[in-house]
């Protein structure tokens, strides 16, 4: 049998948790256990990349310490690492106890939050052991709490060796159902990468330019294959134009990255789309070829665009809530 211990705290000397995590070791050492240990805060570069460890394991120990508020921040990223990167299929058969000693209160509160993100992700959970140690040295000292210590270690190794049952949990319930997210099919390496590169703020940038790059060259190349950058949406707004909606006016969008505006002319029930110059249109709109995609795609409609920002507008706003009428893209959605 193997249990991986993944430990939050700080490694400072006068962690009650490392104390735990010692006597806790010492038994599973007599109960031939296998036992390995990550000190979370010497690993933070490669947290990413830990949820791979747990596949060669039985079962394993979220330890960690609360020192002011929760369970800190590295077994919190350790937590998202898993969610984001981990097996799913093998966290169905691990086994998770969670071990939270506090020098403050809120250690029930924050062996809970363990024990649901467990559940969450799918696994397995053993009864956790939870502390407050107001004075470190009186709690080793005390035979009472260390028999305490070692009788939850033999019922972790009991309820893992035994693959002990338990009813079912309705967090695992609800995260079945809704499948709110997807193993990203990442290997180690990758992921470690992936940390790394995440965190290096210029890396980040380069990639944004060379992506914006890479998107201008493709743009001229089809228009070197013949595309016509010109006739780009005029047809979209013509098979969803509403005559009937009674409108006259002038629509000027100002696309990114064309070389001119589109122009929407609306007047008696007739629709004229082009590519040119209007001087004085009654709504001006600038938008990106991203956010109109979306819209004459049926995801997005005018009026939540320009809501959320993605699409700046001047003129005439009674005008610019009639859009959503006179094109109705919805019915696109498919």
């Amino acid at each position: 049998m193997k249990i991986n211990i993944y430990y939050g705290g700080r490694g400072i000397i006068d962690d009650p948790t490392l104390f735990v995590i010692g006597k806790l070791m010492q038994v599973f050492d007599e109960l031939n256990v296998k036992v390995e240990k990550f000190n979370l805060y010497e690993l933070k570069n490669t947290i990413t990349t830990l949820p791979s460890s747990i596949n060669d394991a039985d079962g394993i120990i979220l330890a960690t310490t609360v020192e002011w508020y929760g369970v800190g921040g590295y077994m919190q990223q350790f937590l998202d690492s898993c969610w984001l990167y981990g097996n799913k299929e093998k966290f169905e058969d691990t086994y998770m106890c969670p071990i939270v000693m506090a020098t403050v209160p809120g250690e029930r509160e924050a062996m809970t939050n363990l024990t649901i993100a467990w559940e969450l992700l799918g696994g397995l959970v053993c009864n956790g052991l939870c502390g407050y140690v107001e004075d470190l040295v009186s709690f080793e000292l005390n035979q009472d709490y260390l028999n305490i210590i070692e009788k939850k270690a033999e019922n972790i190794y009991r309820a893992i060796s035994q693959k002990l049952k338990s009813l079912p949990a309705s967090n695992k319930a609800v995260n079945k159902i809704s499948n709110v997210t997807r193993n990203i099919p990442l290997t180690p390496q990758e992921s470690e990468q992936l940390s790394k590169y995440a965190s290096d703020e210029s890396y980040v940038q380069k990639q944004k330019e060379d992506i914006e790059e890479l998107a201008s060259l493709f743009r001229d190349k089809m228009e070197h294959i013949g595309v016509d950058e010109n006739s780009l949406y005029i047809a979209d707004f013509r098979e969803r134009f509403n005559a009937s909606a009674a409108v006259n006016g002038v629509y000027k969008f100002m696309i990114k990255d064309k070389k001119k505006p589109l122009i929407i002319e609306i007047k008696d029930a007739s629709l004229n789309c082009y590519y040119g110059n209007y001087d004085d249109p009654e709504v001006l709109c600038k938008i990106n070829d991203d956010v109109l995609n979306r819209i004459v795609a049926g995801q997005m409609s005018f009026q939540r665009a320009f809501m959320s920002g993605d699409m700046q507008v001047k003129g005439d706003f009674k005008r610019l809530r009639m859009l959503d009428q006179i094109f109705d893209f919805s019915e696109s959605e498919s």
